[in-house]
């Protein structure tokens, strides 16, 4: 819960969260990945930052007022994600928590399947079987969740009101998977992490607009959805393309459009 990073990959190894950012909808090629290695408790902030990153925003107007809808629902994913820290099976060795996200889906995967007696409608209805007791009631006290089984009745409420799909709950081999779905608004608006050619089309954009920028400000013109080494690969592709050039040398370096001969 609290250890040090030396304490804890020698004693619990298999605690580390592993979280990927997909090409597409298989596990071919990798946009972006992080091991989350500190606490568990640090776990919840660090894997919820690489998701916000790695993922899309679409924009609601009505009237004056505008509302920003995230591809995959905040309320569940936090829901999900520390369902997944307090009942993994830590005991399986060789297995961690991993957080996988694909163009079309994000995926919440934790080692050991539910807790002897308990089955996935058991869950549905509520009922609460407790497998790390410590770490429950840890998560408790530091109000990160209820002992009281409505963590489902959150996700369905809140689903419901913003108009998400349910995820989708399934026990395959010694892990339990849930499958987030994407909002409808996120398909039909411009977004800049769905996809490599995408974001290079939005890199180009940016240029074309701001003129040289390093790899950090292009970052932020788009809205830190992807990390930056993420950006300096695209870069590195369209240099290689005769795309972009660069300017000076170092950590300031900056890319602009290359000139059409």
């Amino acid at each position: 819960m609290f250890g040090s990073d030396g304490y804890i990959n020698s004693y619990f190894p298999n605690t580390r969260v592993r979280c990927a950012r997909f090409q597409g909808e298989d596990k071919v090629h990798f946009l972006d990945q992080y091991d989350v290695e500190g606490t568990i408790v640090d776990a919840v902030d660090e894997v919820i930052r690489f998701i916000q990153r790695n993922t899309r925003l679409a924009a609601s107007v009505q009237g004056m007022n505008r509302k920003d809808i995230a591809e995959y629902d905040p309320i569940t994913i936090r829901e999900v994600l520390i369902n997944a820290l307090v009942h993994a099976d830590y005991s399986i060795q060789g297995m961690h928590i991993r957080v996988a996200i694909f163009s079309n889906r994000l995926e919440i995967e934790s080692p050991g399947q539910l807790p002897y007696g308990c089955t996935i409608d058991d869950f549905f209805a509520g009922v609460s079987h407790v497998r790390n007791r410590v770490i429950a009631r840890a998560f408790h006290e530091l109000d990160q969740m209820e002992q009281w089984g409505t963590g489902y009745r959150r996700i369905q409420e809140s689903c419901k009101k913003e108009g998400y799909s349910l995820p989708k709950w399934e026990e395959i081999g010694l892990s339990l998977k849930v499958t987030l779905y994407p909002h409808p608004a996120t398909k039909e608006n411009r977004f800049f992490a769905a996809g490599k050619d995408t974001r290079e089309r939005e890199i180009q954009k940016v240029l074309q607009e701001k003129g040289a920028l390093t790899s950090r400000e292009i970052q932020e013109h788009l809205g830190n959805i992807v990390a930056e080494r993420t950006i300096r690969y695209d870069l590195a592709k369209m240099e290689k393309q005769g795309l972009v050039t660069k300017k000076g040398k170092g950590p300031a370096v900056q890319w602009v459009i290359k000139p059409t001969e």
